[in-house]
């Protein structure tokens, strides 16, 4: 018996039993090698957000295509809506494809108009500029306070004027804005206020509910929130005389509602407007995660009192600030943030992170200061707080499944850091 090689020469069993037997023993021991742990592997990366399956998204979606109906305003979307309203208490619910357009929708409502003016952070996204500027309004940018980086309420009085239509707060980290002092000045200068809630879902202040204080509030179900569908948003109306307005600049102008109503016999044109409606796609996408609501907060409840409990003591005493939270507001806990000592210890903060395969990154810059924000008049010293905060603020790596091992590396990393 003999085994054949390449240039078909017989070889002796013994030999070719000795060769194989060599064979498998290197072949076991190159296994043992891959599989043993390299003290030169580089550790697996660590995200600064990931999105997280609850398990339906595939059920769901194929559900919306079997129903024959995947544009918007379908089954999926009355769900989302009832779970919204239900759960907040707000007059109603109405899902946009962005908390962009919740807030462009938010202001076509108000009928804002050329020279009107409106009051919000320069810390916060562009779109809560962008959707009034749109209207031709100009954003009056108001400084932060320096505890929950959030508008400083006792700002507001001096920046209104006769031309001020509304006042915008933003929950930052999902911290609830000092509401009953905004409201109050709000009222005594006959301004609407428009919660930007697109870090608040779930949060409260005084026991209630973020977005449910406002005429209006907006949501955000980007791929970096809570709960997401990727790209989604939502318009809460606490104030019904919008209501029967808001369906209508949400249906492109038009009274389609009413139709599929039955109450009237064909739909038109009536107003401005424009496409707001999410696919059905994305809203079965959002049920599922909406359905699993407090498994999500509860991890990410985990995740944040994880990073404060660990991170008190060398914040401390590296001078580093930790987000506050003040004891009659509950936190979404959307996202956990750092504040370092000076521009350059965060980007040395950032280097040492990234070093070890974990990524933070920076977030809000000064809008005041931005091109766009200098055309309405913004000054670099306008608002101090907010332009110091820009520079130093770091976030931390922070989403539903980021597990107990990894957290510990992230922290095990910063513990290492010494600004």
């Amino acid at each position: 018996m003999c085994n054949l090689e390449g240039n078909g020469t017989a070889m002796p069993s013994r030999v070719a039993a000795d060769i194989s037997a060599i064979a498998i023993e290197s072949d076991l021991a190159a296994l043992q090698l891959a599989l043993a742990p390299s003290p030169n592997l580089a550790p697996a990366p660590i995200p600064f957000n990931r999105f997280c399956q609850v398990g339906t998204e595939f059920t769901y979606i194929q559900q919306a295509i079997d129903a024959m109906q995947i544009s918007g305003d379908g089954a999926f979307t009355q769900r989302c809506h009832q779970v919204l309203e239900t759960c907040l208490g707000v007059q109603k619910a109405l899902l946009t494809t962005s908390c962009t357009h919740a807030l462009e929708l938010a202001a076509l409502l108000l009928n804002i108009r050329p020279g009107d003016e409106v009051i919000l952070p320069s810390f916060t996204f562009v779109s809560t500029a962008n959707a009034f500027a749109l209207r031709g309004a100009r954003p009056v940018f108001a400084d932060i306070r320096p505890d929950t980086l959030n508008i400083d309420e006792n700002q507001l009085e001096q920046k209104i004027s006769s031309r001020t239509r509304a006042i915008i707060p933003v929950h930052y980290a999902g911290v609830g804005c000092e509401m009953d002092t905004i409201l109050e000045i709000a009222g005594r200068y006959n301004c609407a206020v428009v919660e930007d809630n697109a870090h608040g879902l779930f949060g409260s202040y005084k026991q209630k509910p973020l977005g449910t204080f406002g005429s209006l509030a907006t949501l955000s179900f980007h791929e970096t929130k809570n709960l997401t569908c990727g790209e989604g948003g939502a318009l809460l109306i606490n104030d019904a005389s919008y209501s029967s307005r808001a369906e209508i600049l949400r249906e492109k102008g038009t009274n389609r509602k009413r139709f599929f109503r039955g109450e009237v016999d064909k739909y038109t044109w009536v107003d401005v407007g424009s496409s707001f409606l999410p696919s059905e796609i994305l809203a079965a996408i959002l049920y599922g995660q909406l359905e699993a609501r407090a498994h999500i907060q509860s991890a990410r409840k985990r995740v944040w009192n994880t990073y404060l409990s660990e991170l008190a003591e060398w914040a401390d005493s590296a001078g580093v600030q930790l987000p506050s939270v003040p004891a009659h507001c509950e936190p979404a806990y959307h996202l956990f943030y750092l504040l370092l000592p000076t521009p350059e210890s965060r980007t040395a903060f950032i280097q040492h992170l990234k070093q070890r395969q974990i990524l933070s990154v920076f977030h809000y810059q000064s809008l005041h200061l931005s091109e766009m924000g200098q055309q309405f008049g913004g000054r670099a010293g306008d608002c101090p707080i907010t332009e110091a905060v820009s520079e130093r603020l770091v976030r931390l790596p922070f989403y539903n499944g980021l597990t107990v091992s990894d957290q510990q590396r992230v922290i095990s990393a910063i513990h290492s850091f010494h600004p």
